[in-house]
């Protein structure tokens, strides 16, 4: 019989061991491997079938064995020890605290959070790095408050049929079984925010908190009783639902995170942030929240959009343009005409999302055009991403090159406690005096060749153990009462060369092009010399057949009697997975289209363990290879087809295992079996990529990057009741509708002798028209760099200065002439150019209006 509802009855536990919910209650935990510890002397047992979860586990130990815990003093002090550890973390002045010019608060909104298996309210990469960003930012000391949705069934638990087709279920989770707490109001009651629907319906959400080291965390849920039965399930599941029913999600995503935040800094005293980041463009309408605030107060809303663009950070994960959010026009008129936004027209609504623009359809609401429309400030998340990005919405700021287009880029990093196995953190602590891994000196001799391999031996034959259980436990799902077979107690070998594949399964990440040529891979896995063996987990959206078609393939594969010894598909892949799967393989694989992945953080987590890459330039990977800590496979752009580039780049990929990676895995081994080479590839990749690889990297370039660029921007937006964004909404009007007068109408040049070298000056002069502006309005600007068949290259700019007014020297067509100097500096071809750009101290980016005029 199936229960209507479920709850969880906690444990009381007496006043001596009171530290343990404090500990339990704090997700600091989930990378605090003392407290972790703490938690699996209790009962390790359970320990484990509560998925290290602290919460369910002290909802079911048994009562005598608190009772002698509660004896046990030493056990008390160790606990006691914890919390008072977990409280100085809390307040203890950290790194944060020594940017002076940092920001008071920041507010961090996401549609997912990935950080614990306790807690599964992610799908992927996304939401496992905003995780990180979370636990970093607490390590770090930023004041962050970050914002997201509480979903009642998470993402999907994955099983796969015996045909090997994707099967998904929903378990319903109880979040008082969890480490959460419901945000109160000062009589007790559960806080709430009400979004105004269409047909005069309201949608109401509560408010979950989680405390996230220092990090607060508010998720809305809108599984209560005051909302009518079609409304209590929109916070039902992460990405399920249609158009619609994501873009309710979103909507209380944005507008009533920041609802809730206003109700969380009221109730806590605590300042409001003066940064917003948006993570993806799914909590962008966040900014249209702040804009409506700022109306209230008496600000127009040209007036309130740059205030609210001042202090806001937008970060793009997606390189592809299906995955961005688009909603169709009609929809976004039809809640945006209601009362959900006061002072807040539709039709400016419209324009910030519409796609407006070249080689875009205005008949649809784009998110992500949203985002970087009410942002000052926006990145991708590798260089390679930001590159692609500027191309990517390069539409939105014609005229301009795409170098010059207003993205930056943030190369992710990955939170090392969390994904650093204990295994590796106890031997840099035995032998190299510290636990942070990333700061460790592994090219000491304080730790030897051996014992760096038995590390990772012992955590390949750990990832080993767990696969076996996760396919014995599958089969039973899928056979019950069918006696397991004796070879999956058997499946893989932990001396074998073992090769991880792990992520969403996307098309473009390509699950399957290993086995592009299946003789050739059969004799990769069954070498009787070398042999190789892959372990490979991934979830298909559940409307994605072409998707769960790439995982039956695969798994069919996986079926054969041949090869299923050497080769595993996973189910269910998470957290608790990937915490295993990504220190025990050797070679972490990725083969994503080029450049279709933005980033790729899970072969950073295994590189943090020591593991080496082998993956497409792709992400991260094409800044960081650097040909000792893995290898590039090839990327054939320039293939006839598509199948061709797959026929190419997996052969090569073959060749690859073949002739470079197995062979450094199993050749020049010592009497003690340790093969020297590899060994010196694992050190390698511990010392030069685990500090830059790191989420402690990432959040510091977040700060001194953007938020702190936002903060001081928001601050001096808001001086003087706004005065600085009313000027600078005034600005914007004068000078886009003055914007057709300008013309540059004639440059000249001189100063160069018939050879120019280098050191030569190079003399520009330009003859600008300016119609109704003035030359306090613009920036003339020489921009030059190598010609490459008439188009500029590498380029540089130099503005140009208007020179002293001269009645009698005045032309006679009432222009304005600029001069300026440029100073040759690289051999080769040279070329150059003018253009014409607005100008003012409250720009982040001469391209920010989308406005250039160029010389002819």
């Amino acid at each position: 019989m199936k229960a209507i509802r479920r709850f969880t009855v906690r444990t009381v536990l007496p006043e001596t061991l009171s530290a343990l919910d404090e500990l339990a209650g704090n997700l600091r935990w989930s990378w605090h491997e003392p407290t972790r510890e703490l938690f699996d002397f209790i009962d390790p047992v359970l320990w484990q079938e509560s998925r290290r979860d602290p919460v369910s586990l002290l909802g079911a130990v048994a009562p005598e064995r608190v009772k002698a815990l509660a004896a046990d003093p030493d056990f008390v002090a160790r606990a006691n020890g914890l919390r008072d550890d977990l409280r100085a973390y809390i307040s203890e002045p950290r790194w944060y605290q020594t940017q002076p010019e940092a920001p008071r608060s920041i507010a961090y909104f996401s549609p997912e959070f990935g950080i614990a298996a306790a807690l599964p309210q992610y799908s992927g990469g996304l939401g496992i790095l905003a995780g990180d960003h979370l636990k970093s930012a607490s390590d770090l000391g930023l004041p962050l408050l970050a914002v997201g949705l509480f979903y009642r069934s998470g993402y999907f638990k994955q099983a796969i049929s015996n045909d090997g087709w994707q099967q998904e279920t929903y378990p319903v989770l109880d979040p008082d079984g969890l480490p959460l707490s419901v945000l109160r109001g000062d009589d007790g009651s559960p806080a709430q925010v009400a979004l105004a629907l269409p047909g005069g319906r309201t949608l109401f959400a509560r408010v979950w908190q989680a405390d996230v080291g220092r990090v607060k965390l508010l998720m809305l849920d809108t599984d209560i009783p005051e909302n009518e039965e079609s409304l209590r399930s929109v916070t039902d599941r992460l990405y399920g639902g249609g158009g619609e029913h994501r873009l309710l999600q979103e909507l209380l995503l944005g507008i009533g995170g920041v609802r809730a935040i206003k109700v969380w800094t009221e109730l806590s005293g605590q300042p409001f942030p003066s940064v917003f980041h948006t993570n993806e463009g799914h909590a962008g309408f966040l900014g249209l929240e702040r804009i409506s605030d700022f109306v209230a107060g008496g600000l127009s809303f040209a007036e309130a959009l740059e205030v609210v663009r001042a202090g806001t950070v937008f970060t793009t994960h997606t390189p592809v343009p299906a995955g961005i959010d688009r909603f169709e026009r009609s929809l976004i008129e039809a809640y945006f005409s209601t009362d959900l936004l006061h002072g807040v027209d539709v039709h400016d609504v419209l324009a910030l999302g519409t796609e407006n623009y070249s080689g875009g359809n205005g008949d649809v609401f784009n998110m992500a055009v949203m985002g970087l429309r009410l942002a000052q400030h926006a990145n991708g998340v590798s260089i390679l991403h930001g590159e692609v990005s500027r191309g990517m919405f390069s539409g939105l700021w014609p005229g301009f090159d795409e170098d010059d287009v207003p993205i930056t880029s943030v190369t992710n990093g990955v939170h090392a406690p969390t994904w650093t196995d204990p295994k590796l953190i106890a031997l840099a602590q035995e032998k190299l005096g510290t636990s942070d891994t990333t700061a460790a000196d592994w090219s000491s001799p304080a730790v030897s060749d051996s014992e760096l391999w038995a590390v990772r031996n012992d955590m390949r034959a750990q990832l080993v153990t767990d696969a076996r259980s996760r396919i014995k436990d599958a089969w039973q799902k899928q056979n019950p009462g069918v006696v397991v077979p004796t070879w999956i107690n058997e499946v893989l070998d932990p001396e074998v060369l073992t090769i991880g594949f792990a992520r969403r399964v996307p098309t473009y990440k390509r699950l399957t092009l290993m086995l592009h040529d299946t003789v050739r891979l059969k004799a990769l896995l069954t070498s009787k010399k070398r042999p190789i063996q892959l372990i490979i987990a991934g979830k298909s959206h559940p409307a994605d057949d072409e998707g769960k078609r790439l995982i039956q393939k695969l798994v069919r594969f996986t079926q054969d009697p041949e090869v299923r010894g050497r080769i595993v598909f996973l189910p269910n892949y998470d957290i608790a997975m990937a915490q295993l799967l990504y220190p025990g393989t050797d070679v972490w694989l990725n083969n994503p289209l080029r450049p279709l992945e933005a980033c790729g953080t899970s072969g950073m987590k295994a590189a943090l363990n020591g593991g080496l890459n082998l993956s497409i330039m792709d992400g991260w990977w094409d800044e960081f290879y650097d040909g000792e800590n893995g290898w590039a496979i090839p990327s054939s752009d320039a293939a006839g087809d598509a199948a061709e580039r797959d026929a190419l780049e997996a052969n090569a990929l073959y060749d690859l295992i073949e002739h470079q990676v197995a062979p450094r895995f199993y050749n020049s081994r010592d009497k003690e079996g340790v093969p020297a080479r590899w060994v010196q590839s694992i050190r390698h990749t511990l010392a030069a990529m685990s500090p830059v690889l790191s989420a402690d990297r990432m959040v510091k370039d977040y700060v001194g990057k953007l938020y702190t660029v936002a903060g001081k921007a928001a601050d001096v937006i808001a001086e003087d009741d706004y005065a600085a964004g009313r000027e600078l909404a005034a600005w914007k009007a004068t000078v886009s509708g003055g914007w057709s007068g300008v013309q540059v109408l004639h440059v000249e040049s001189g100063g160069l002798a018939a050879i120019p070298r280098i050191g030569d000056e190079l003399h520009v002069r330009a003859q600008v028209q300016l119609g109704s502006l003035t030359p306090d309005d613009v920036s003339v600007e020489v921009v030059y760099g190598t010609s490459r068949d008439d188009t500029l290259a590498d380029t540089t700019s130099t503005a140009l200065v208007p020179l002293a007014d001269d009645t009698e020297a005045a032309p006679a067509d009432g222009s304005t002439t600029f001069a300026g100097t440029v100073t040759l500096t690289r051999p080769g071809s040279f070329g150059y150019n003018v253009r014409v750009v607005p100008k003012s101290p409250y720009l982040a980016s001469s391209a920010e209006l989308g406005l250039v005029t160029v010389a002819h």
